[in-house]
């Protein structure tokens, strides 16, 4: 029982933790405004979290791939290596470009578009 209990609670303390901006008053941002900046924040803290969490996921997927790979034919394993740092590469090229996305969404300046 306390082995599902310890990661639901890991779950609520990193909900509590990604919504405290949302909970925090700003003065530069006007009141009309607010709406749209929250959900800015609640737009790019999710595509950071998703990314996150699909790259760890596609990363470890591939390691152990590569890893049953070569223990099964390791006269491929240069080849498979090569393959799988490529392949990390992009993965992490993809969670970059997410925390770029995120960047720009957080950053907007929604007095001039609004």
């Amino acid at each position: 029982m306390t082995k599902n209990l310890k990661p639901l609670g890991l779950l609520l303390i990193f909900i509590g933790l990604m919504s405290s901006p949302l909970l925090a008053q700003s003065p530069a941002v006007d009141a009309s405004k607010a709406p749209l900046f929250k959900l800015s924040l609640i737009i790019g803290g999710s595509i950071i979290t998703i990314a996150v969490v699909a790259g760890a996921f596609c990363q470890a997927k591939a390691i152990s791939s590569a890893c049953e790979g070569i223990s099964r034919n390791p006269g491929g394993a240069p080849h498979i290596r090569f393959i799988l740092i490529f392949g990390l590469v992009l993965i992490e090229t993809l969670v970059i470009y997410a925390l770029l996305i995120t960047i720009i969404v957080l950053m907007v300046q929604w007095g001039k578009y609004v």
